[in-house]
């Protein structure tokens, strides 16, 4: 079991070390162009302070729990992270309701199921580690 909390944990701090990285360097339009579709209806301030949160949560899900210093910051920036996914969802969710409603094809439906894999796996982490 701790092998697969370990494993969970380091996917997890590759994608949101991507993801934080990218939502605090590149413009909006970029983002948006390269998939990261669930940025269009937040203004530029809110996306930048998500990758904050995201890049600090990297730092969460791995140094505590491997130094044994705080440990119980491990699990609550996979708890921290599991909100960030809950609203990437409802983003997503959003985008791909207002796509169908006008008649368009959307790749929002693979956005969401993707979300809801990352979700589960900060779901798996918290629960695992509390």
């Amino acid at each position: 079991m701790n092998a697969a909390l370990w494993t969970a944990q380091a996917v997890l701090a590759v994608v949101f070390l991507v993801s934080g990285t990218l939502k605090s360097r590149w413009p909006k339009d970029r983002l948006i162009a390269s998939g990261q579709t669930g940025v269009a209806p937040f203004p530029l301030a809110v996306i930048r302070t998500t990758a904050v949160c995201e890049l600090l949560a990297v730092a969460g899900l791995i140094l505590p729990w491997a130094t044994g210093i705080a440990p119980v910051l491990t699990p609550v920036a996979a708890v921290g992270l599991s909100v960030v996914m809950i609203g990437a969802v409802t983003s997503h969710g959003s985008l791909l309701r207002a796509d169908r409603t006008a008649g368009r094809g959307s790749a929002e439906a693979k956005n969401v199921a993707a979300n809801l894999v990352i979700l589960a796996l900060c779901l798996f982490v918290a629960a695992g580690r509390f």
